[in-house]
């Protein structure tokens, strides 16, 4: 897992070709005018999927892990928490092929994200989005799929 802020992309863009260039669209793209929905940057090896919601309780959410992408998440608007745990400290659930998430429970840290700030989640990282840091409030989120 790696956090940090998009002025700081530079330094990740080594990682992968496609890691570089999901970073490149998150800093090039008007990403406070885009509609939510899927945005294809390159067919289904990496695309951006833009969503607005209401944060929730810790107690409504679920522990998920992916398989077939890594997950960039980036905060656009409002504040949010993410949990994060490693995948081999929590109890896998059946996986969904179709939707490429396995839901987990257990337990793990939290972290605050902020407009601007951006986590890298890779297969082996599970993570908890969406969560209230106090009282619910309207998010914008793009999460960029990146195929492995």
């Amino acid at each position: 897992m790696i956090l940090d802020h998009l002025t700081n992309a530079h330094i990740y863009a080594s990682l992968g070709p496609r890691i570089g260039r999901a970073l490149d669209y998150l800093g090039q793209a008007d990403l406070g005018a885009l509609e939510p929905g899927r945005h294809e940057i390159d067919g289904a090896r990496l695309y951006a999927l833009v969503s607005e919601y209401s944060t929730k309780d810790r107690a409504a959410a679920r522990w998920e892990a992916h398989r077939r992408y890594i997950d960039l998440q980036y905060l656009v608007r409002g504040t949010e928490q993410i949990g994060y745990a490693p995948v081999i400290r929590l109890h896998p659930g059946a996986y969904d092929e179709e939707r490429d998430v396995v839901w987990l429970s257990g337990s793990g840290q939290f972290i605050a994200l902020e407009p601007g700030d951006f986590m890298i989640l890779w297969p082996h990282d599970a993570h908890m989005p969406g969560l209230a840091t106090k009282d619910p409030e309207l998010v914008k989120k793009v999460v960029v799929k990146i195929a492995v």
